[in-house]
């Protein structure tokens, strides 16, 4: 029988946690002991509250039951993001988990939009999107599988209390023999011919030895940072958002299926519908505005009553130079942090995670898995840094010194090329990995002004009339699938009515 190879997970929180019920999910228990560290001395950031479709993929991995996720950690559902004074201010538009339009005889839809929208006869984009017009109207119903009706051009996410997640997952890990044990570490022990970390020393005295370690302490980086060293890239140049305050707020009704993020004068706001509470955020600069100011915004602009005192939380945007250093691979916040504006930390670590398990190495030779595992997630990391940048940088507000920086700031050429391609003929550049497709840039670059010179050739030499006919029809299309379906206050009712019922 040969020994089980060991992975210790240090630290808990939603990281931790989504480590330790991936692994016990979908690694052999023959072949895998799984080990988490965490102590409650150490509290959760808990900020990240607002998911990406791509979470649904990850609980159905590991066999979590929605209805039951829903009740246990008092989630919503949610079809995107409503972005408020990013363009210039009085401006909204909402980013959606769904396509705009369809393609008309062989031209792309926003290439036809743009044709018969020079003097906005067209009207909004979004009208043409079924997830927008979901949000507008405050309904929600799960999208169809058959991929011709309209019903089925949309996905739709969540926005969960992050404080019920790992407690929920905790749960699942542990029915399927994850070891948890109460210490902080005190010292790191490593091999002196490779220096590969071997054990862990707790306060407690405890000992724990592994073949894999998996760094979840947060912006400590206590195994990937302060003993491997593997280094940190400073994106605050690009992104110069460095601290956010945040409060729960009682809840309001009707309750919203999406996120909202509103832009102030130094930064924005978010606000994220909960069963039980709203989130509040203000993430800010502290270069352009004192944490006093930032909070009497925050306080300003919320609705309901607040049920605690804010906290305010500090962060430096980047990335690790090495997510995985020698047998130690850093998820969540430990790995680096890109701001919370399109929910992507979860996400990161979610891919974190599952590229770990896909390139789990077979021998004690782990460089190359380790280099494809740190080239793919520095491309991800990069490509939503860029999406980001997106936001602030393509914006016409002159109001205040932060606006004015991001609006003229250098930014990195990867996404000035993609911005001076959309503008030019509105083509969206693609790549075969990343996680923002062609209709999310579309909705920034659109809802934030960007209207390209041009429709692109494929549109130009289509008929004006039957275009704006097929589009009225689309439109027409698109208003009544909304009229049928049900309010998201009751379908969420429902389902975790049902849940509670099957219990």
């Amino acid at each position: 029988m040969r020994a089980k190879k060991r992975i210790v997970i240090v630290g808990g929180g939603t990281a931790g946690w989504m480590a330790a019920a991936a692994l016990s999910s979908m690694l052999p228990r023959q072949e895998f002991s799984i080990d988490l560290v965490e102590s409650e001395q150490i509290g959760i950031i808990g900020v990240g509250e607002a998911t990406l479709p791509h979470l649904r993929h990850f609980n159905e991995t590991i066999g979590v039951d929605e209805t039951e996720f829903l009740k246990a950690t008092s989630a919503t559902l949610k079809l995107g993001i409503e972005f408020v004074n990013w363009g210039d201010v009085g401006e909204r538009y909402i980013h959606p988990f769904g396509d705009f339009g369809r393609t008309i005889q062989g031209a792309k839809f926003h290439q036809v939009w743009r044709k018969l929208n020079p003097d906005a006869s067209a009207g909004d984009i979004g009208k043409y999107s079924l997830p927008v017009r979901m949000c507008e109207a405050g309904k929600f119903d799960f999208p169809e599988s058959d991929y011709r009706a309209i019903t089925s051009t949309y996905g739709y996410a969540y926005q969960f209390d992050a404080t019920r997640y790992a407690p929920f997952l905790r749960k699942i890990a542990e029915g399927r023999g994850v070891r948890r044990t109460e210490g902080i570490v005190n010292a790191v022990n490593q091999a002196s011919e490779n220096g590969d970390i071997v054990s862990i020393e707790l306060d407690n005295g405890a000992l724990l030895t592994g073949d894999y370690f998996i760094d979840c302490t947060g912006f400590r980086g206590v195994l990937i940072d302060q003993t491997l060293k593997a280094g940190y890239e400073d994106w605050s140049h690009w992104l110069p958002c460095d601290r956010a305050v945040a409060v729960p707020s009682a809840a309001t009704s009707p309750i919203l299926p999406y996120t909202r993020a509103t832009a102030h004068e130094a930064g924005w706001q978010w606000r994220i519908p909960l069963q039980h509470r709203m989130g509040n955020g203000h993430v800010y600069s502290s270069s352009f505005i004192d944490d006093d100011k930032a909070e009497a915004i925050l306080r300003a602009n919320i609705e309901g009553e607040l049920k605690a005192e804010p906290r305010v939380l500090r962060f430096r945007t980047g990335r690790r130079k090495q997510f995985w250093s020698r047998n130690c691979v850093s998820v969540g916040l430990a790995s680096g942090f890109l701001e919370p504006l399109e929910s992507t930390s979860i996400h990161l670590t979610q891919l974190a995670i599952t590229n770990f398990i896909e390139l789990l190495p077979v021998s004690s030779d782990m460089s190359r898995e380790r280099d494809e595992y740190n080239a793919i997630m520095a491309r991800e990391f990069e490509r939503v840094r860029d999406f980001l940048i997106l936001h602030y940088h393509v914006t016409r507000r002159h109001d205040s010194a932060f606006w004015n920086h991001v609006r003229t700031m250098e930014i990195p050429t990867t996404l000035q090329e993609k911005i001076d391609l959309f503008s030019a003929r509105g083509r969206v550049a693609r790549y075969q990995q990343g996680l923002f497709l062609e209709p999310s840039w579309l909705a920034v670059y659109l809802g934030q002004g960007l209207i390209p010179a041009q429709p692109d050739g494929s549109a130009s030499q289509l008929d004006d009339a039957e275009l704006a006919a097929r589009i009225a029809a689309l439109d027409s299309e698109i208003g009544s699938a909304v009229s049928r379906m049900p309010h998201h206050d009751n379908k969420l009712a429902a389902l975790v009515q049902a849940g509670r019922a099957a219990q």
